[in-house]
């Protein structure tokens, strides 16, 4: 069992008073500890520090003391990707940004969810059926799971530019902050308009000094739960226009779960293999239907009767997708990075995620109620 810390992110708080007030637990003490040393220069020491085990990685051509960090969602502005640093998460990825600002999902966002078995099969029928939702976390870090109904909101980008630059500027030695965005489609919208809204979020990214940029393909940003990801000739549209309006920085695309064997080789055709991206990040979240112990909507609001589940849950399709994007890697010979993502819990769970073929891995839910992760990664590889 791996016990629980007070998570970063308060789960009993909105998310705008999270953004205003977080981040809470042993983030808020590693901030508190650098607030008292009253000195920019020892912050970015203690980063350092924190990072250092004596190991040489690189994460797409950037130094990484190790290539372990927290994926796009908890990290709601430089504040926790500051306190992130300092815990010894070498790679931070801003939240998910967008051209204009975004209102969160009404308040409740993050339930506690209870899969029948031990995970969430992504093409099973419990998904749909109903998967049980409440608001008992239990007491072990190492299988939680967790609803995550936010609905990819943000800021202006004048509030969102200079504080993710600031972010950047916060990395200590061995550590990149990754700019996250993705585009906004509205009622209406032609696929060139949102192409161009994608093109545009990319360079107000690129422009805080972000040295890696991921684009997130998988939340529903298509309206009737549909995902970007679903259409990998639209994603390879997207991709050729955004690396051509960005160069040289190295770009990521963030995958839901695919079920087909021919859809994961056709992303990979259709970005890696134009050059256009040098990492695919995956998985996401996958959809469940969340039901409370009565059988009825557990997340109150029209259209909130499914959510992304997040956590243990869904660590054997996380892994399962790695490997399998990592077959058509070797099968087609197209280099480019994998990053793992998806129920990290504990070093076993990383070190997993490396030996199924990623060459990063990030942790959100595990990263959120045990904040001493990355630092147990580093002892166990020591």
């Amino acid at each position: 069992m791996t016990s629980m810390d007070a998570p970063f992110y308060d789960v009993n708080l909105s998310y705008e008073d999270n953004y205003a007030k977080g981040p809470f637990g042993a983030f808020a003490t590693a901030l508190a500890r650098e607030d008292a040393a009253d000195s920019a220069a020892g912050a970015v020491a203690a980063a350092g520090a924190a990072a250092a085990v004596g190991t040489t990685a690189t994460f797409l051509g950037i130094p990484v003391d190790l290539p372990f960090g927290i994926p796009a969602g908890p990290l709601l502005n430089s504040r926790y990707t500051h306190a992130a640093f300092l815990e010894g998460f070498d790679i931070a990825v801003y939240k998910t940004v967008r051209s204009r600002p975004w209102a969160c999902n009404a308040f409740p966002n993050v339930l506690s969810v209870h899969p029948q078995g031990d995970s969430i099969d992504p093409e099973g029928t419990e998904k749909d059926e109903g998967v049980l939702a409440d608001s008992d976390f239990g007491t072990d870090a190492a299988r939680i799971s967790i609803s995550n109904s936010f609905g990819v909101p943000s800021q202006d980008p004048d509030i969102w530019q200079p504080d993710m630059a600031l972010a950047v500027q916060q990395a200590g030695a061995g550590q990149v902050l990754v700019g996250s965005f993705q585009g906004s489609r509205t009622p209406g919208m032609s696929d060139d308009a949102y192409i161009a809204d994608c093109v545009t979020t990319a360079r107000l990214v690129q422009e805080t000094g972000a040295k890696i940029i991921e684009m997130n393909t998988s939340c529903p940003n298509e309206g009737h739960n549909r995902l970007l990801c679903h259409n990998p000739e639209l994603v390879g549209r997207i991709c050729d226009a955004v690396k051509n309006e960005i160069g040289d920085t190295p770009f990521m695309i963030k995958l839901a779960y695919l079920p087909a064997d021919e859809q994961v080789e056709t992303m990979v055709r259709d970005t890696a293999a134009h050059g256009t991206v040098q990492a695919l990040c995956t998985i996401n979240t996958i959809s469940c239907k969340l039901v409370d112990a009565q059988g009825g909507q557990a997340l109150p609001g029209a259209g909130r009767d499914r959510s992304g589940v997040c956590g243990a849950a869904i660590r054997p399709a996380g892994l399962a997708m790695v490997r399998r994007v990592a077959a058509v890697r070797e099968r087609l010979g197209v280099p480019f990075d994998i990053v793992g993502v998806g129920g990290v819990t504990t070093p076993a769970d990383y070190e997993a995620y490396r030996a199924a073929g990623a060459a990063a891995v990030m942790s959100a839910t595990g990263a959120m109620w045990n904040p001493s992760l990355a630092r147990q990664i580093k002892v166990a590889l020591a």
